[in-house]
């Protein structure tokens, strides 16, 4: 069995992602228009973007972060845990994704959806993903 999972010139690791979810995700997933994207790239500061947004969200209110787990309040769109709960999700949704432009849902671009992209200095990304990755049984490090 391979480490990852090649889609479209992307390497995605076979722990957490799996092909249909992926195209099912870009095909024929629906953004709405009250939905809140928060989109980077992996090791850029996203779990700090989420407790960011969520205190917004909330006008500062700490209840729903300090009762409510991470990946609850802010599902990842391309993961296989946490997909199926955005898809029957109520209301607003904040949703977590590390897609690539021509990975992601097709139905963003007709919607009114609310989009915040991430972007961190390389040298850092690099920096943080080696200490993380070098940890974590997700990916192997050659």
């Amino acid at each position: 069995m391979s480490d990852y999972l090649w889609f479209e010139g992307i390497p995605f690791p076979t722990v957490e992602y799996e092909k249909e979810i992926i195209e099912e995700i870009r095909n024929k997933f629906v953004i709405r228009d009250e939905d809140t994207v928060i989109l980077t790239y992996p090791k850029s500061g996203t779990n700090w973007l989420i407790e960011i947004v969520c205190l917004i969200q909330t006008k500062g209110g700490p209840n729903w972060i300090q009762s409510v787990p991470i990946w609850d309040r802010s599902p990842w769109l391309e993961s296989q845990g946490t997909y199926p709960l955005l898809i029957n999700k109520e209301g607003p949704r904040l949703i977590t994704c590390h897609l690539p432009f021509h990975i992601f849902p097709k139905s963003f671009f007709s919607s009114k959806a609310k989009i915040t992209y991430v972007i961190r200095n390389p040298r850092d990304v690099l920096v943080s993903g080696y200490f993380f990755w070098s940890k974590t049984k997700l990916v192997k490090i050659p």
